[in-house]
């Protein structure tokens, strides 16, 4: 039998390892630029062309590489951070295993022209699939100049999962984010089809935080800082009051590197708790500076995953500085009286002479709350007498079991002459009575009744309950008026007839670097909806016009979310983005729990509900009715 094990060749294995490390042109542009930085670059250009599928260039005034390095830098495994084991454990660098320039290499075709300081000549490399096709001098400025083109062009089936320009770009957007962050010692600038995206000039932490966020951010933001023997914590975290559902910017920053930490996140936010509502956030920037030997950063391809030595008592050390910097900075909300227009009472002072005498009471030893006699004329008041007060504790008891009977019939019940005895049909306004006093319509059977007259009861604020053949119908208000929401939402965006309402002062909003290709990408259905948009420059847009019957609701909290969620998704199908933003709008426009309903408004609600070609589930599948069958309600009372 022949054997059947045999060693890969070395462009296969390369491709392999290309699948883990590189995924997406961002990949590539994050492994290029960090290598910049490793280098000691104090300024990196970087220029992309159809979101770097066509290519991506990474421009550094670093060290740069002799004629051997440059060579061996495309190996597998080259590289000059480690040398034994025990250097994985001592990194103060963003790349150290040597695959990075290896795995672009394997699937792109790629340039190098890279220079060191004080050498007239550099070097000139050019690698396709991992074949190298040239190695020459050249005349070239001190640092590295990369050059990748056709990201995947050998590996097809790779190059067809790409998503949309629009959504690579926003990822590479994303990682450049990253970067600039946590290196604002660095002058960054990126350009997209020679335009020019960001241009962040060297400058300290906070100003490159609104360089890449906005200046709005500013105002929002609590200086964090504390220094252990374990871990030093520094960076910002955001106020209570700037708290959102959605778009809320949150990084943690270990050594210089970005990773991410659910359970450090955890921290944070339970240091919010009860000041921020339920399902907000806020946003923070969050550097740990850690010894390197007590983590661990080579437990997954990309690196955003790391392992902390003492991660309980980091987290307890993290918890307590968010608390700290609340605290300090009076950011825990107190209560506030308003005493605008209120009298000026002034404070009692005693005389250290006198004495403070408690008040006197009077009472009537003679009263008698039993005695059943009318009361005497002289207890009479002008302000609360009525003629039937007086003889009040004078009425008899009554007996209520037969008010109920025979009512049924529509005929007053027996011995209870002058009784109300309702018609057939009748319904009693269930606004006419106090929130869980009984009224006649309880007791009326209710087959014989709601067929004739459309009436419904409101639970809580939240519920709809009414009558059908089968039982008793329970509709969730919220999501009924979300499914009728989203229908006539996505009717305008395909009949493009929405009505746009203008704005006496238009609103502004700031996205990031990477939520404009999204917004961009959306604008038409943006649009469609009734939002009419227009670009200030830098990434912030002006909400000029917003869709007519959405007025009271913040436009861009509203516009931010949509930005958000269509980025959280990543859909490249139009129609499920036209569906994401219509269920988004809907979601912002609809009732709220415990809004109080007339009768007519349920009414409307309910028939606009079944009027739907899909009534029992949101567009997002969760159930908007259910109905207690009759017979189970006559289980109960058994």
């Amino acid at each position: 039998m022949s054997d059947i094990i045999r060693l890969l060749p070395d462009s296969v294995a390369n491709q392999i390892a290309a699948g883990e490390v590189i995924q997406r042109p961002a990949s590539v542009i994050k492994e290029l630029v960090e290598n910049a930085i490793d280098a000691g670059a104090k300024h990196i250009d970087v220029s992309v062309t159809d979101a770097g599928k066509t290519s991506i260039q990474v421009i550094d005034d670093g060290k740069g590489m002799s004629e051997t390095d440059a060579r061996l830098a495309f190996e597998r495994h080259a590289t000059s951070k480690i040398r034994e084991a025990s250097d994985l454990f001592a990194l103060h660098t963003m790349g150290f295993r040597g695959e990075a320039l290896a795995s672009i290499a394997a699937v792109a075709q790629v340039e190098l022209r890279t220079c060191q300081a004080g050498e007239q000549l550099g070097t000139s490399i050019i690698i396709s699939g991992s074949k190298v096709e040239s190695q020459e001098a050249v005349a070239c400025p001190q640092g590295s100049n990369f050059i990748v083109r056709n990201l995947f062009f050998n590996v097809p089936a790779r190059r067809k999962f790409l998503k949309s320009n629009q959504t690579e770009l926003s990822n590479i957007l994303a990682e450049f984010e990253r970067i600039a962050l946590v290196n604002p010692e660095v002058t960054f600038t990126l350009h997209h089809n020679d335009t020019e995206i960001l241009n962040l000039p060297a400058i300290q932490l906070r100003q490159r935080i609104m360089g890449v966020f906005g200046k709005k951010l500013n105002q929002e933001l609590l200086s964090l800082d504390i220094d252990t023997t374990m871990v030093k914590i520094h960076g910002f975290i955001g106020k209570p009051e700037t708290a959102r559902k959605k778009g809320a910017r949150q990084f943690f920053f270990v050594n210089g590197r970005y990773m991410r930490h659910p359970y450090f996140h955890k921290a944070v936010a339970d240091a919010y708790e009860n000041l921020i509502p339920a399902g907000e956030q806020v946003s923070y920037f969050i550097y740990f500076d850690v010894d390197p030997a007590n983590i661990d950063v080579n437990i997954h391809p990309t690196k955003t995953e790391i392992k902390f030595e003492n991660e309980q008592a980091i987290w307890q050390i993290l918890s307590a500085a968010v608390k700290e910097t609340l605290g300090r900075f009076n950011a825990v909300p107190s209560i506030d009286f308003d005493t605008e227009g209120m009298p000026d009472i002034p404070a009692f002072e005693a005389s250290p002479y006198s004495v403070v005498q408690p008040p006197k009471t009077s009472y009537d030893p003679s009263y008698n709350p039993f005695d059943m006699s009318p009361l005497p004329p002289s207890s009479y008041s002008s302000a609360s007498y009525t003629p039937s007060s007086a003889y009040a504790p004078k009425k008899p008891a009554t007996s209520w079991e037969p008010l109920f009977h025979g009512l049924e019939k529509g005929r007053e019940p027996e011995g209870q002459e002058g009784t109300l005895a309702p018609e057939e049909g009748y319904v009693e306004d269930a606004s006419a009575s106090m929130p869980g006093e009984p009224t006649l319509y309880d007791a009326l059977p209710k087959e014989s009744v709601v067929e004739k007259v459309a009436q419904h009861y409101q639970y809580k604020g939240s519920y709809i309950l009414t009558s059908v053949k089968s039982g008793l119908m329970i509709i969730d208000q919220q999501r009924a008026h979300i499914r009728i929401l989203y229908d006539q939402y996505m009717a305008q965006i395909e009949k493009r007839q929405s009505i746009s309402q203008r704005m006496l002062f238009p609103d502004m909003v700031h996205f990031s670097p990477a939520e404009v290709p999204v917004l961009e990408e959306i604008m038409e259905d943006l649009k469609a909806l009734g939002f009419d948009l227009s670009s200030l420059g830098g990434s912030t847009y002006a909400i000029n016009g917003i869709p007519s019957g959405i007025e009271g609701l913040n436009p861009e909290t509203l516009v931010t979310n949509m930005v958000q969620t269509a980025l959280e998704k990543g859909c490249k199908v139009k129609e499920e983005v036209q569906s994401l933003l219509a269920l988004s709008l809907a979601k912002a426009a609809a009732i709220v729990p415990g809004q109080v309903l007339t009768n007519e408004e349920m009414n409307n609600l309910v028939d606009g509900l079944f009027a739907v070609a899909t009534p029992n589930y949101t567009p997002d599948g969760k159930t908007v009715l259910s109905v207690l069958k009759e017979e189970d309600l006559e289980k109960l009372f058994k």
